[in-house]
C-alpha cells in the first residue's frame, strides 16, 4: 500500500506534468508535400555560392528554403525535408547538396 507522504507527492507532480503539457502548442509541419531534392543541383558543384545561383539550387531543388554552410560555421541540427544545404569550402566553391 502507498505511504501517504508518496501520494501527496506524487498528486502535485501529476497535475505540474498536465499544466505544462497543455502549455505546449504544436508546431504545424511547414513542408508538408515539399521534399528537397539535391540531384537536381549538382550543376552547382564547383561555382560560386553567389545570391542568383543559390536562388537557381533553391528553385530547381523544389526547396523552401537554403543555407549555405562554410567550413567552421554553426548550423541546428534539426532535419527539414524541405531544406536544401550548400557546402562551400574555404576557396568558396560548391563542394556538396544535401537536403536537411
Amino acid at each position: 500500500m502507498s505511504s501517504p507522504i508518496s501520494l501527496r507527492l506524487a498528486l502535485p507532480v501529476a497535475a505540474l506534468g498536465l499544466m505544462l503539457s497543455a502549455c505546449a502548442t504544436p508546431i504545424p509541419p511547414t513542408n508538408v508535400g515539399q521534399t528537397c531534392n539535391a540531384e537536381a543541383a549538382r550543376w552547382a558543384i564547383g561555382r560560386a555560392p553567389d545570391a542568383a545561383t543559390v536562388e537557381r539550387i533553391r528553385t530547381e531543388t523544389h526547396s523552401r528554403d537554403s543555407r549555405v554552410l562554410t567550413p567552421g560555421s554553426a548550423a541546428t541540427m534539426d532535419y527539414r525535408q524541405d531544406r536544401i544545404n550548400i557546402d562551400v569550402n574555404d576557396r568558396g566553391a560548391i563542394t556538396g547538396l544535401r537536403c536537411g
